[in-house]
């Protein structure tokens, strides 16, 4: 039997601790949950009818580096009143879909002071990630049925690598998750959505004065909206 949730994820930043970007020092991952029925039933619907007014069609792929650098499909949004209206109704559809965040930021420059320069950000993300969403998914009984985690494929060693370390912990834990890699050119609503929600928590932690509209709006997604330790916010170490 499944659950009725479907997780989709995302991450912010590289997992290498040997060439450590000053400007990004850190390494985000976010899972986003949907139930399956306010998924297919309001926001896929709600995201493809925003595609079609402003592409046409619905084969476009959002992807948040694009939109934010204003390239590619999202050249026209280097006009200014285009552009704050676009994302004006972006940041409503995000608003008004009802999904919960979780999500892990690992300092790396303090993780590679501490530990060992050979651990890896993302499996230990992963680990706190999977932990945190067992626990929301004991609180609706749902911790018993399978629910599948959708990851956007990264390469070849690195997707078995992860497939690894992934069924690693669920067998060690008996959690009932099923990873699903999934390629980059998927045009799935939920990892397009998991895309635009990593990079502005990173960016908030690193500076929390500077204006981050679009975290003003995932911080009340947050599984128990991150207000307590270990519950929808981890930050590591």
């Amino acid at each position: 039997m499944y659950s009725d949730f479907i997780v989709y994820v995302d991450e912010s930043g590289d997992h290498s601790l040997v060439s450590i970007d000053t400007d990004y020092p850190v390494f985000v991952l976010t899972f986003c949950i949907f139930n399956k029925q306010t998924y297919t039933n309001k926001i896929v619907p709600n995201f493809q009818n925003f595609k079609f007014k402003y592409f046409g069609h619905d084969i476009i792929i959002f992807h948040e580096n694009e939109i934010r650098r204003k390239k590619n499909n999202f050249k026209f949004l280097n006009h200014p009143t285009t552009n704050n209206v676009f994302m004006s109704e972006l940041n409503e559809i995000i608003s008004q879909s009802d999904f919960k965040v979780l999500s892990c930021i690992i300092h790396k420059e303090k993780l590679k002071q501490r530990f060992s320069k050979n651990d890896n950000p993302y499996h230990i993300a992963l680990g706190i990630c999977l932990d945190m969403l067992q626990k929301f998914l004991k609180e609706y009984n749902q911790a018993d049925l399978k629910t599948y985690i959708v990851v956007e494929k990264r390469g070849h060693k690195e997707d078995t690598e992860l497939e690894s370390e992934f069924n690693q912990i669920c067998t060690s834990n008996n959690y009932h998750f099923e990873i699903i890699l999934a390629d980059k050119k998927t045009n799935s609503t939920g990892l397009q959505l998991s895309d635009m929600i990593a990079r502005p928590i990173g960016r908030n932690l690193l500076n929390s004065k500077e204006p981050n509209r679009a975290y003003e709006i995932i911080k009340t997604k947050f599984y128990g909206n991150g207000v307590s330790k270990g519950i929808g916010l981890k930050i590591y170490p």
